[in-house]
């Protein structure tokens, strides 16, 4: 569950390593007179290692180098995940040259920007690049590890905060990742007590069937088909960080933990089931941001998360489309969409954040969720955030984006408009208050990953808790089905190091 080893080395002449990875927009630019003198005949006769990288020999005791130049950082569009990517590819080079123990050094930074915010990123680079997958690192001993360490010819302070970070995104690649019965809702239990052994992160575990539908109704309908399954029923797991001091601020975040998505009575038809073991990843984030968390025992910030694990199966005890539920907060809804089952998950575990928010200081709600397909469509390979209008007065999602910029975990900001909250409204108004899908996949429907942002407040309560109310709750709805990775690759760890940095910019 650890990250590599890591190790400080300020200078390049040590015999520790087995390869210097030099990371940077031109390598004319090293302090290093070795590694000038290394590249500068390659580049002389080669003009494309100068854009495309190259491994050369060079006179220092580690005896390779591994040059992964940057490529341009003054366009418009240049961002840190140069560096991050830059990073990545040249411990790839290394690892396929034969490195056990490189030491990644980095120069440069974006025009007018932190040169320590483009090592972070560059080392969170290199770190996702030795990251092995739970399963193998269980099943197959001998492919444990990809190497023996890592060196960092850098500030401690870069190495510490990129450590720390990687902790986290270590926890959600391994939650979010793994397949789905290795990540079953019972498995991410024992997994999480582990994780959280010693920390000052206390974990409490809620389950079973008549509690859920007792608590967390909309979270039981999704459960009722699982829960006959022992190894497959749900568990809510909620971690709570109080960090040292007088708390000035408080963050509730509720991530959505969909063990497999089979899409219920609404089956996922026509081969698009393969992958759904990872619409738990938002859970997975929260767990991430909450080992990260633990790591740095920021002061003063008290942070509390809910894991909402459970699985969407298909049997004869499933939930179906025109059932008729109560919320937490006392909405009437019809379903809709069985398949629409993330928000089901979260938004009775998000009302009671809600409740226990208001006796909290100056506190923030986050959903963090692979909720819609129409995010991957609307925004690609970027995190979403959508802000209420409380989170929008305190710029919250300029803040997140920023905070994610500086550190290349990048975000689109989206609206939640009028338009979302009437979709939602039943418009009869003879049975429920709330309708909670319709019938077409997200991918088909305007709006599709602004509508559940509109759904998760009106059903949760929080509609009552607008900016203009007595009592006004800042909430920002998070989507991550874009940025959180698909199969066959490892998934990505999105939002952990954004988030980070946004908990403790304030």
């Amino acid at each position: 569950m650890s990250a590599p080893p890591l190790s400080l080395c300020a200078e390049f002449n040590s015999d520790v390593y087995d390869c210097l990875v030099w990371v940077g927009p031109d390598y004319k630019l090293s302090s290093s007179q070795a590694v000038i003198s290394a590249l500068s005949p390659v580049v002389e006769v080669n003009q494309a290692a100068q854009s495309a990288g190259c491994v050369v020999p060079i006179s220092l005791p580690c005896k390779r180098l591994v040059y992964s130049p940057t490529g341009p950082l003054d366009r418009d569009y240049d961002d840190n995940r140069r560096f991050a990517e830059a990073a990545a590819n040249g411990i790839k080079k290394a690892l396929a040259a034969g490195s056990k123990h490189p030491l990644l050094a980095v120069q440069g930074s974006l025009p007018n920007k932190s040169a320590e915010d483009a090592q972070v990123s560059a080392l969170l680079g290199a770190l996702a690049a030795v990251y092995v997958p739970l399963e193998m690192r269980e099943a197959r001993k001998e492919k444990a590890a990809k190497v023996s360490g890592l060196g960092w010819a850098g500030e401690k302070k870069i190495m510490d905060e990129a450590l720390a970070i990687e902790r986290g995104r270590i926890v959600a690649r391994d939650i979010g990742g793994s397949d789905p019965e290795r990540m079953a809702a019972p498995r991410v239990e024992e997994y999480v007590q582990e994780a959280f052994k010693g920390t000052k992160v206390k974990v409490e575990v809620m389950k079973g069937q008549e509690f859920f539908e007792k608590e967390y109704p909309c979270l039981a309908a999704v459960n009722r088909c699982a829960n006959q399954v022992p190894r497959h029923d749900g568990r809510l797991i909620w971690l709570t960080y109080e960090g040292e001091g007088t708390v000035k601020k408080t963050v509730y975040v509720v991530g959505k933990g969909i063990t497999y998505d089979t899409g219920g009575a609404d089956i996922k038809a026509g081969g698009v089931m393969a992958g759904m073991s990872r619409d738990k990843c938002g859970a997975a984030a929260t767990a991430g941001l909450m080992k990260t968390v633990a790591e740095l025992q920021p002061k003063g910030v008290k942070v509390v998360a809910a894991l909402c694990m459970v699985r969407n199966s298909v049997g004869a005890n499933a939930y179906v489309s025109d059932e008729i539920f109560t919320s937490r907060a006392g909405v009437r809804i019809r379903i809709g969409n069985t398949d629409a089952e993330g928000r089901m998950a979260m938004v009775d575990v998000l009302c009671r954040a809600k409740e226990m928010a208001l006796s909290d200081t100056n506190p923030h709600l986050l959903t963090i969720a692979t909720l819609t397909g129409h995010a991957c469509l609307a925004m690609g390979p970027y995190s979403i955030i959508m802000d209420n209008g409380a989170a929008h007065a305190a710029e919250t999602a300029q803040k997140v984006q920023k905070a994610g910029d500086d550190i290349g975990d990048m975000f689109e900001i989206s609206n939640v408009r009028r338009e979302d909250w009437e979709f939602n409204k039943d418009k009869s108004g003879e049975f429920v208050d709330i309708l909670q899908a319709n019938s077409a996949p997200s991918t088909r429907t305007p709006r599709g990953h602004q509508v559940p942002g509109a759904f998760l407040q009106q059903v949760s309560g929080l509609d009552k808790h607008q900016l203009s109310s007595s009592k006004p709750l800042k909430y920002s709805h998070l989507d991550i089905a874009g940025s959180a990775g698909d199969l066959p690759h490892p998934t990505t760890g999105a939002p952990v190091a954004a988030l980070t940095r946004w908990l403790l910019s304030d």
